[in-house]
C-alpha cells in the first residue's frame, strides 16, 4: 500500500477545480464537472428473541450512485457516442443498442495546485443511463452550452499507487 505522507508540509485540503477524466486510455476534453463519488450500504437491522427491546445492526447490500459528467458543447462527439451503444435512434430493428461495448472503465485524477496529479479514481463497468445533448436554449441568456452524461456503475475505489506528490518550492533569487 502506499505511503500517505509523503509531502509533510501540505496542510491545505485539495482543491475541487482541477482534474481530467480518462476513458478507454485518453483523457476526455473539456469535463467542467463530475458529480460526487458515492456510495451508500443498507443497514439490515435485526434481534434475537431474547434480546432486550432493542436491535442490532450489520452492513447490507452497496449500491453506488451514478456519476454525471459535464462539459461544453463542442464538436468532439465522446460523450454522444458513448450514450449511442446504449440507444441509437434509427439504427434498426435489433442494431439500437450495442450491448457488446457499452460499458467503461473510468478514472477520475484530481490535481494540485502546482499542476501534479494528487488522487485518483477508478470507476468500474460504467455505462450511460442518461445523455443531454444541450442544456436549454435561451435567446436572452448569456452561457456556456452544456451537455452532460450520466453514468451507472457497479463501484469504485481510489487508486492507492497514485501517492501525494512533493510540492515544488520557488526558489529567492539571489543578490
Amino acid at each position: 500500500m502506499a505511503q500517505f505522507s509523503v509531502n509533510p508540509a501540505r496542510f491545505d485540503p485539495y482543491k475541487n477545480f482541477k482534474f481530467r477524466v480518462k476513458w478507454d486510455g485518453r483523457y476526455v476534453a473539456g469535463i467542467s464537472k463530475v458529480a460526487a463519488l458515492k456510495r451508500t450500504t443498507e443497514v439490515v437491522r435485526h434481534r434475537e428473541g431474547g434480546d432486550p427491546s432493542s436491535s442490532r445492526k450489520s452492513p447490507g447490500r452497496t449500491e453506488y450512485e451514478a456519476v454525471t459528467l459535464e462539459r461544453g458543447v463542442t464538436h468532439d462527439v465522446e460523450f454522444e457516442r458513448w450514450a449511442n451503444k446504449v440507444w441509437n435512434f434509427g439504427n434498426g430493428l435489433g442494431a439500437e443498442v450495442s450491448l457488446k461495448d457499452f460499458r467503461k472503465d473510468v478514472i477520475i485524477e484530481v490535481y494540485n495546485e502546482a499542476g501534479q496529479l494528487a488522487l485518483a479514481y477508478k470507476v468500474y463497468r460504467c455505462w450511460v443511463s442518461e445523455f443531454q445533448a444541450t442544456a436549454d436554449l435561451d435567446a436572452n441568456a448569456n452561457a456556456v452550452l452544456i451537455q452532460n452524461i450520466k453514468l451507472e456503475n457497479e463501484g469504485w475505489e481510489r487508486d492507492y499507487e497514485v501517492v501525494e506528490p512533493s510540492e515544488p518550492t520557488f526558489i529567492e533569487p539571489t543578490g
